[in-house]
C-alpha cells in the first residue's frame, strides 16, 4: 500500500505538542489525546502562540486593499479567521471609520452597521498551523514551548535555553519577512513600479 511522503517543509500539531513536551521532560505521543492534560495543555498552548504571532501581521497572512461587499441587508459580516482589518488608506480619506463590533463591521462616524458600497481593508488573516510557513511553525512551537516549560517546570536553564531558541526562530521569520516583503524605503506601494536609480546609466549616455 502506497504512503503518503513525508513533507519535511512543514510541520504538524503533533509533531509540535511533541517537541512541547519533550521540553518539560514528557514522553512523546502518537495521536492528541486530549483526555490526558499534559497533551491539552501544551496543544493549547501551541493554538493560543499561533493566534498571538499570526495577530501581529505579517507578509504571509497580510492583504490589502481586499474587498468586503455588503449583504442584502446592507451590513457587511467579518469572517472568522480575521485577527486584524482597517480601512485602506483609512489615515488618507478620513470619511469612514470602521470597528469590528460582534460579528459586524460598524461605522463610528456615521453610527451605523450600514455599508452602502463595497469597503476595501487592509486584513490580517489567522491561518491553521499547517498552513503557516515553516519558519513560523518553529518560532510558535519555541514559543509555545517557553510558555509551558515556565509554568510547569522549575528548570531556569531550562527555559534560558527555550527562550534563546525561541529568539533566534524569531530572527529567521524576521528574515522571511524581509525577504518576502520587497519592502522599500520609500514605501512604494504593492503594484506599482519603481526603479532606483542606477549608475551605468550615466556612462552610457
Amino acid at each position: 500500500m502506497a504512503t503518503r511522503p513525508v513533507d519535511y517543509n512543514t510541520d504538524t500539531e503533533l509533531s509540535s505538542v511533541n517537541a512541547i513536551l519533550a521540553a518539560i521532560g514528557t514522553a512523546p505521543i502518537t495521536e492528541l489525546d486530549f483526555a490526558n492534560p499534559e497533551v491539552a495543555l501544551a496543544h493549547g498552548l501551541l493554538l493560543e502562540c499561533s493566534i498571538d504571532v499570526q495577530a501581529e501581521g505579517w507578509v504571509f497572512n497580510t492583504e490589502n486593499q481586499y474587498p468586503f461587499p455588503p449583504n442584502a441587508d446592507n451590513e457587511i459580516y467579518i469572517p472568522r479567521n480575521i485577527t486584524r482589518l482597517d480601512i485602506s488608506d483609512g489615515q488618507v480619506y478620513r470619511d469612514c471609520d470602521v470597528v469590528k463590533r460582534g460579528d459586524r463591521l460598524y461605522n463610528k462616524l456615521d453610527h451605523t452597521f450600514k455599508f452602502p458600497n463595497t469597503l476595501y481593508c487592509d486584513v490580517n488573516w489567522l491561518f491553521d498551523f499547517e498552513d503557516l510557513p515553516i519558519v513560523f511553525q518553529r518560532y510558535i512551537t519555541y514559543k509555545a514551548a517557553g510558555r509551558a516549560a515556565a509554568q510547569l517546570m522549575m528548570d531556569k536553564e531550562q527555559v534560558q535555553l527555550l527562550v534563546s531558541q525561541e529568539s533566534f526562530a524569531r530572527a529567521s521569520c524576521m528574515e522571511y519577512e524581509c525577504n518576502q516583503g520587497d519592502y522599500t524605503f520609500f514605501g512604494t506601494p504593492p503594484g506599482t513600479v519603481y526603479q532606483s536609480y542606477q549608475p551605468y546609466r550615466t556612462l552610457a549616455r
